[in-house]
């Protein structure tokens, strides 16, 4: 992000797409990264694991995040960690925006 404007817009970093999801990473370092997202209705991340342990806040509208297959719903202004090496899916039953921060160490 650009240093002469220090503060954001969280839910403006990235705009729907009908049928899709569209992601802008905001942060990049070894250490970890940040990254937004916006999922269409109907759009999901199929399940997947993460050898780095993760955290989801919902930004806007709602979201179902399954855990080693137990759904959670997480809902704007909530948020969810994603441990480590456990098999984890988002699901878009309707629009809904994240902002997902990973940690590497």
């Amino acid at each position: 992000m650009s240093d002469t404007h220090p503060v954001i817009a969280v839910a403006d970093l990235v705009s729907y797409q009908d049928g899709g999801i569209v992601s802008r990473q905001v942060v990049k370092k070894t250490t970890g990264n940040i990254t937004a997202f916006a999922f269409d209705a109907g759009q999901e991340l199929t399940e997947h694991s993460s050898p780095f342990e993760a955290v989801v806040e919902v930004m806007d509208g709602e979201a179902e995040i399954a855990i080693a297959g137990q759904p959670h719903t997480v809902n704007r202004g909530e948020m969810i960690v994603l441990p480590a090496n456990v098999p984890h899916a988002v699901r878009a039953h309707k629009r809904f925006k994240m902002l997902l921060t990973m940690i590497r160490s």
